[in-house]
């Protein structure tokens, strides 16, 4: 058995803390795929989400242009297609189960926005 199996995947930098736009989505890409990031500052230092920019439905790289809120509690990011609301922490889409956002977990880190 491979010992790094059991290891947790590393954080690796995507962006820089000035490339965010706060309330609101930009893409970045790592290893060939989309990812969307979301800044969404609460309180000091703010919290970054980051889930696939590919639309499940449409097939569309646009969730990253999509709009941030919050529904039943929950911050989500609707899909501008199909209005559909995923939600930011976990990727889950509310209205379609059968719907999902692959999510990774995203941090700032002094200057630099990670995810694992």
């Amino acid at each position: 058995m491979n010992a790094r199996a059991h290891e947790p995947q590393a954080w690796r930098p995507v962006c820089r803390r000035e490339d965010l736009v706060p309330n609101s989505g930009v893409v970045v890409l790592v290893d060939g795929q989309q990812i969307a990031l979301f800044y969404v500052p609460r309180a000091a230092g703010g919290e970054v989400y980051a889930v696939d920019n590919r639309d499940p439905r449409s097939g569309a790289n646009v969730i990253g242009r999509g709009i941030v809120g919050h529904l039943g509690g929950e911050l989500v990011v609707a899909s501008p297609l199909y209005k559909q609301h995923f939600r930011l922490s976990d990727g889950t889409c509310v209205q379609y189960p059968d719907q999902r956002l692959r999510a990774w977990r995203a941090r700032l880190n002094a200057d630099a926005v990670e995810i694992r």
